[in-house]
């Protein structure tokens, strides 16, 4: 094991566990850029890599195989007469004479920037399946792993490939943002000891990406981060959105504007709606395209309460792309204390609101573990009631429905402070879950969940009227769950 590795335990388990199989073994790694895939490789078979190769952007063939036999050199050694292959079926027959030089342990080869090296008609990804398929696969100390930003091409050309490399993969991971408790350590590990409040803050702006969070330094506040970080002109996160679906995604263009059809409805779109937004045709390049955004943790999608698998309301998840669209993008630069002005203002507490919901959405396990259910089978849904009649009509955004006959009917608030529970709130909360109960006509028990920062302030009326309360603490108990 090289540095020390924040979090990702599942992950680590996983690749480590590889060196003790007693067969070879072909891992993928996808995910957003910046999420750490190459750290995590690195650092978790550090003393293993019998030969690592990173493609170059835009490099021509004759290029990449030159830089492929310069490090073939630097692992295995230079042999007389060695020349840089011309194909890369005659590279990887260099890097199996180098392999076979020492059999006695584990090796692992690693290939990153995946997509950079396999080039169209470059025949990279055919040779690698040549490779595997002929020899690989039966040398029981090899470990290839595999890995790429562009979560896109990964999951089209290696993890759903229908070439030589289909059902080839022994393992794949796709690599996600940290959770909250992941962050306080990373953060930790920084110098930056911010409570559980002031955490969620600045996970609401950039998310649980390593690389934002590295950007964090001992000694600033929240405020202070978001200012330097966003609305300076050398802010590193204010030019980030225009890079970052370009460089996951081939046809950008039409990920981002479903992102910012998202972005203008916190409840969420359906399907329809989103080609009625975008104009994006129906069909199965819209399907690709919302997988491809959901695979690399933009987007979630949230099945509909008892309207089948195919119902679903799909959200933007991705805090960062949120925090952008809303704040930065268009906007000039205001001076400094641009993100404290904007503390008082509508805006402000309306994305505070659905920045928070999701947060809640990607930590359903640690609300679990919170209401003591974690054992129990359950199904994560949403519920939405249209009707013509003004004010009938409402969402709830959250359901945990339950295997012991129960169901958490969840309302999640971002409050600065313990949050008061007003007799009309709590009213408005008992009326929807009744109307909940006749819609359904469901007979389980349904339980009022209120899911905030700090324990709750109630009003003399409202006592009884919320059956569980989930504070944020709860929210960083669950370390890591995939």
């Amino acid at each position: 094991m090289g540095e020390k590795i924040i979090g990702r335990k599942n992950e680590v388990q996983l690749l480590t566990g590889l060196l003790d199989s007693p067969k070879a073994s072909f891992v993928a790694i996808y995910g957003r850029r910046r999420i750490g895939k190459t750290y995590l490789v690195k650092n978790a078979y550090a003393g293993h890599l019998a030969f690592e190769f990173t493609g170059t952007q835009n490099a021509s063939l004759k290029n990449q195989l030159f830089k492929f036999s310069e490090k073939i050199k630097t692992h295995f050694g230079e042999t007389p007469g060695m020349l840089p292959p011309s194909t890369w079926y005659e590279a990887f027959q260099m890097l199996k004479t180098g392999l076979s030089k020492n059999k006695e342990q584990k090796q692992v080869v690693f290939f990153d920037e995946l997509p950079w090296i396999a080039t169209p008609k470059s025949n990279f990804l055919e040779e690698l399946a040549y490779f595997w398929n002929d020899w690989a696969v039966y040398q029981p100390q090899l470990v290839i792993v595999v890995c790429g930003s562009a979560a896109a091409w990964m999951l089209q050309k290696v993890v759903n490939g229908k070439g030589g490399l289909h059902n080839r993969l022994t393992q794949r991971i796709n690599l996600k943002p940290f959770t909250l408790a992941e962050t306080q350590q990373y953060l930790e590990s920084l110098g930056v000891h911010w409570d559980h409040y002031q955490i969620l803050q600045f996970y609401m702006a950039v998310g649980g990406v390593p690389a934002y969070l590295q950007n964090v330094r001992p000694g600033a506040t929240v405020a202070q981060t978001i200012d330097q970080l966003f609305f300076t002109p050398d802010g590193m996160m204010r030019d980030e959105f225009n890079n970052l679906y370009a460089s996951l995604f081939l046809l950008y263009q039409n990920h981002v504007e479903v992102i910012r059809a998202l972005a203008g409805k916190w409840r969420g779109l359906t399907r329809q709606e989103i080609v009625a937004s975008t104009k994006i045709q129906d069909g199965g390049g819209l399907t690709v395209l919302l997988h491809e955004l959901e695979a690399a943790s933009f987007i979630m999608r949230f099945p509909l309460y008892k309207k089948g698998v195919k119902r679903v309301v799909y959200r933007l998840t991705d805090e960062y792309s949120l925090f952008y669209l809303k704040f930065v993008e268009g906007k000039s630069l205001l001076g400094k204390n641009e993100w404290l002005k904007q503390a008082d203002k509508d805006n402000y507490k309306i994305w505070c609101g659905y920045a928070f919901e999701n947060i809640c959405h990607k930590h359903t396990e640690a609300i679990k573990m919170a209401l003591g259910i974690l054992g129990i089978h359950t199904e994560t849904t949403t519920y939405l009631h249209k009707s013509d009649v003004p004010g009938d009509g409402f969402q709830i955004d959250l359901l945990i429905d339950r295997a012991d006959r129960a169901i958490n009917l969840c309302e999640m608030k971002f409050y600065g402070d313990n949050y008061p529970l007003t007799d009309a709130y709590a009213d408005t909360l008992r009326q929807r879950r009744e109307k909940f109960r006749q819609l359904t006509g469901t007979k389980k028990q349904l339980f009022n969940t209120l899911i905030t920062t700090y324990p709750v302030k109630h009003s003399p009326a409202s006592l009884g009227q919320i059956d569980q309360v989930v504070t944020m603490d709860k929210l960083f108990d669950y370390e890591r769950f995939i």
